[in-house]
Formats: C-alpha cells, sequence, structure tokens
C-alpha cells in the first residue's frame, strides 16, 4: 500500500509521498510513487501514484512512449486540465489492454493519481495558476478548490484529520509542508504498509521549475523532531484536557438524572401502554397494566 497527498495553497503546491510496496513479515520493497516532469521555465508537473504498482508502472510507460504518437502528452498539452486528460486517456488505454487478462485471475484494475503543476503561457493558451487534479481508474478526474484544497491517495483515513483542522488555501508553503509531514508521520505511526523514505516536493507559484525537493529517510532530523514533538503535544494536550464529572453540575452536566438508562422490551400483544410510549420504563408500563 502507499499514502500520498498533495495540496495547493496560494502560494503554491506540496506533494508528498512514501515509497514502500510491500510489507510482509520478512519481505519489504520500496519503489518511488512521485514522478516529476520538468523543463524550467515553462512547465513543472508532478504525478502521485497509487494501487496495484504494475498498473501505475504501466500508466507511467504510457505516458512516456504514448500508444498513439499523435496524441498530446504532458509535454505538450497547452494546459494542466489538457494534461490531466492526457493521464485519465493514459489510465484509459491501460485499462483496455490490461483489465481483461486481470479479471481473468480475480485482480482488480486498481490505480489513481493526483496530478499538480503549473504551465507557462503559450500561443494557444494564457498561463495559468497551479492546479491540482485528482485522476480515478476509470481516467476521469476532479480539481481541488478553495473548499476542499488538498487530495490523498492510498491509506488516507489516519493522515487526513490533521490535515482538516489546519490547511486552508491561504496556509503558507512551510506551514503546509509542515502539515503534510504531519499527517504522513500520524499514518506511518498507525499503518505498516506505509513507510520511509518519503519524498517532499514543494513547488512555488510561478517558479516554473524545481527549488525544494528532499528524500526524507531515518537520518533526517527535522523528521524525526516531527515525529517526536507531535508525539510529546499530544499527550500533553490530552492530559491537561480534563476527565469527565460524573457528579450531577451545571457546568457539566455529563448525566442527565431526568433521564435514566432504560431498557425496553419488544411489545406484546394487548401491551398497549408499551406500544403507546415505548420511551417509557418498563416499571412505568408494569403499574399502568396493574392500574387498568
Amino acid at each position: 500500500m502507499t499514502y500520498c497527498v498533495a495540496m495547493c495553497v496560494d502560494d503554491g503546491l506540496i506533494f508528498l509521498s512514501d515509497t514502500r510496496t510491500n510489507a510482509g513479515v520478512d519481505h519489504i520493497s520500496t519503489a518511488r510513487k512521485m514522478t516529476v516532469f520538468e523543463q524550467p521555465g515553462e512547465r513543472v508537473l508532478v504525478l502521485l501514484g497509487a494501487g496495484n504498482l504494475s498498473l501505475t508502472q504501466a500508466v507511467l510507460q504510457e505516458l512516456s512512449e504514448p500508444s498513439d504518437p499523435e496524441r498530446p502528452t504532458l509535454w505538450s498539452a497547452p494546459t494542466m486540465a489538457d494534461a490531466a486528460r492526457v493521464v485519465g486517456q493514459a489510465v484509459r488505454d491501460v485499462h483496455q489492454r490490461e483489465a481483461p487478462a486481470l479479471q481473468e485471475f480475480g485482480v482488480d484494475f486498481n490505480c489513481s493519481f493526483i496530478l499538480g503543476g503549473q504551465i507557462a503561457a503559450t500561443a494557444k493558451a494564457r498561463a495559468g495558476r497551479p492546479h491540482l487534479f485528482m485522476i480515478y481508474a476509470a481516467g476521469n478526474f476532479i480539481e481541488s478548490s478553495a473548499v476542499n484544497p488538498y487530495f490523498q491517495i492510498g491509506e488516507s483515513k489516519y493522515g487526513k484529520p490533521i490535515i482538516d483542522r489546519v490547511l486552508t488555501p491561504t496556509t503558507p508553503l512551510d506551514e503546509a509542508a509542515k502539515c503534510a509531514l504531519i499527517s504522513m508521520d500520524s499514518t506511518l505511526r498507525s499503518n505498516l504498509s506505509v513507510g520511509l523514505p518519503l519524498d517532499l516536493l514543494v513547488y512555488e507559484k510561478d517558479a516554473l521549475r524545481v527549488t525544494r525537493f528532499v528524500s526524507v529517510d531515518h537520518d533526517n532530523t527535522y523528521f524525526e523532531m516531527i515525529h517526536r514533538t507531535w508525539g510529546e503535544r499530544l499527550r500533553q494536550v490530552f492530559s491537561e484536557i480534563p476527565d469527565p464529572d460524573w457528579q450531577a453540575s451545571a457546568n457539566v452536566p455529563m448525566q442527565r438524572p431526568e433521564r435514566a438508562l432504560v431498557m425496553h422490551r419488544a411489545p406484546v400483544a394487548g401491551d398497549e401502554a408499551v406500544e403507546a410510549k415505548p420511551a417509557q420504563t418498563l416499571a412505568q408500563a408494569e403499574k399502568n397494566k396493574a392500574q387498568r
């Protein structure tokens, strides 16, 4: 499995991916999930892939050596939306070629991609801001927005809460990169199928070249500091939050005596009291029956 996250903020783009592809008891393998298409001064595109490794690599091969040389490529696409369509078409080409054979062996066609970057102005298109797209296994895609300025693929659930609480379109690039690293650290903590080294690329808006890239391994002091500090601060904040107060109190109404816990039973024929008022206690129902 893997975990990849990409963010689109006002100042640029952040891409982070792990490299673990298999995590058996005695067999751990790695492969890069990040591919960079850079023509300095003209375009920078970053592609993150997750899912079946053979399929993601087949899509990359299709992008590098398209079966139809007349089609646009990531090097010639005039806009980022066109670049997303190029990747989507490559996914569909691989599906058409590989899916029937995979189906015979009971293997799902499982791959997804995140594409982000910026393309300079050309004769056919004006310069655009950085864009970020999520591309699905069917080749269709969606774009990030101010409401949802990030995408995740792979093991996304562990690293999602910190991003939802912190990231906004106005978040500075370095803070967004820190948020992505904390999100990855939370995932590493909870899932063995995600592991170091990590690839981190931070793209500055309008740079049209890669200026910040690092491969994060066990010797990276900043990531080690994040791992240690984040855990310590979480425990500190946790210990500072008051424990539940089970005493009746106007300030901390943890319990409401007027609504006692009730065990219900299924109504029986003729038990109108229980059927008419299912929320009443059994004792009240029996009392009503006795009065009748």
